[in-house]
Order: structure tokens, then sequence, then C-alpha cells
């Protein structure tokens, strides 16, 4: 039995548990490869939110492990990560149940659709 308020797109939406970090970093990895310092810099530029290295490194373990990130070998004292097909995926699928809400948001507070 699911549990109360679980909706059946839940299962198929893992960064709705993986956290805010989680769909930060695989939004930042969706143009292309980074290493940490550069992730920071981005989410920081397009979110506005400073994300702390421990939180950073934290994420990224989780994500390896769910397989929606790889690291790519090392270049200098560098290590850059890139997201997978696997993790594409799941950034879209989570985005669009962003979208849903918000527009069901938007329509609720009397400031229309999109």
């Amino acid at each position: 039995m699911a549990a109360a308020g679980r909706g059946h797109g839940d299962e198929q939406d893992v960064l709705r548990r993986a956290g805010d970090a989680s769909v930060l970093i695989l939004t930042s990895l969706a143009d292309g490869p980074k290493h940490g310092y550069a992730l920071l810099l981005d989410i920081k530029e397009f979110s506005g939110l400073q994300m702390g290295p421990g939180t950073l490194y934290g994420a990224l373990d989780r994500l390896e492990g769910l397989g929606f990130v790889e690291a790519l070998p090392a270049e200098n004292r560098r290590h850059p990560y890139r997201i997978t097909s696997a993790g594409a995926m799941a950034l879209r699928e989570h985005l669009d149940s962003l979208e849903r809400v918000s527009a069901v948001g938007r329509l609720r507070l009397g400031l229309g659709g999109v």
C-alpha cells in the first residue's frame, strides 16, 4: 500500500527524495562536465544559492551512487563530473513535475497559467 500523499509519479521522481542540492548539481552539469569549484560558481550564478563544499561533495556521492553522475579522469588536481543519461532523464522528469506544481500554484494564486 502506498503512503498517504504519494502519487503514482513519486516512484519515478527520484530527485524529489534526493534533495535540492542534487537538482542544482544536475542542472549545472546539464550543459557539460565541471569540477567542484566550477559547479559551486555556476550554481551560485544561476540560482543565487551559495552551496558549501560538504553539501556539494555529499550530493555528488549520492548522485554517483544512483548512477546520475560519473567522475571523469582528473585534470591536474581537478576532478570533473558529468551527468549520465540516467541523470538527464531523472532531471527532466523532476523538472516536468515542478512545472506541473508551479502551474497549479500559479492558477490557485490567481496568477494565471504558465
